[in-house]
């Protein structure tokens, strides 16, 4: 199993009360206080099919301009979603599943673009975004995964996992690969630093059961090594290259 990052912004920035205010506020932070922030996905080369984590923004997205101050900057563009996925080396036809972390735009922008593909997203997601017909698969989720609860396995070591709260359909993916476990969390939190502090950003439709799935997350990464791919800050990209196990 091989896992890419697919690139799209680099070089921004998010400020503490954005990344962690979500429990406490934004007061109780300092705003001074600068975590690193970029936008990037993720591919799944199983050896038998190709899946995509979540699709980014379509080549007219108008990114907000760099303003010092400003809660989250996403960065300078590196390129489009397809563009970026084209440098991947393969081709939109060889996608088989897309997996959707969330009904974001800057997660699920592309669905369109992959003609064979299946769609995996949640119910409630899934009608957020009047998703309809025969590529959309709502997630079934049968089995518990660990110490997670609703799960539904996709393809032979990849994992489909309710994780509501930052969306009413929030889901993570995990892929175990040779010993270690990438956790494709969506915006979980929006940079490690956050994680490791266990906070919340101030973006979420549920707080209560976001604040559960930061703890089956702590607990998770507590006990198995996790290699923990972000899609807001660019440790998600360095971590992947690095092999990198996070540690809590």
């Amino acid at each position: 199993m091989e896992i890419k990052a697919i690139r799209m912004f680099d070089g921004g920035f998010m400020n503490q009360p954005f990344a962690f205010g979500g429990e406490e506020g934004r007061e109780a932070f300092d705003d001074q206080i600068i975590y690193r922030s970029s936008l990037q996905n993720f591919l799944i080369d199983t050896g038998d099919e190709v899946i995509l984590v979540d699709t980014g923004f379509k080549a007219d997205f108008k990114a907000p301009p760099r303003k010092y101050g400003a809660p989250l900057y996403m960065g300078d563009l590196v390129a489009d979603y397809m563009a970026a996925f084209a440098a991947t080396g393969y081709k939109p036809e060889q996608v088989t599943k897309i997996l959707i972390t969330h009904k974001h735009n800057d997660h699920t922008d592309c669905i369109d673009q992959f003609p064979n593909a299946k769609i995996y997203i949640a119910p409630a997601d899934a009608d957020a975004m009047k998703l309809d017909g025969d590529n959309i698969v709502r997630a079934a989720y049968g089995q518990p995964y660990h110490n997670f609860p609703n799960a539904m396995q996709v393809a032979d070591g990849v994992w489909f996992i309710e994780a509501k709260g930052h969306t009413l359909g929030n889901s993570i993916i995990i892929a175990e690969v040779d010993g270690l476990y990438y956790m494709f969390h969506g915006d979980v939190t929006y940079c490690d630093a956050a994680l490791k502090a266990n906070k919340l950003s101030i973006v979420f439709e549920d707080v209560a059961a976001a604040r559960e799935t930061l703890d089956r997350v702590r607990e998770f990464i507590s006990n198995n090594p996790t290699v923990y791919l972000s899609t807001h800050c660019p440790e998600g990209y360095e971590n992947l290259e690095m092999k990198r196990v996070m540690k809590l």
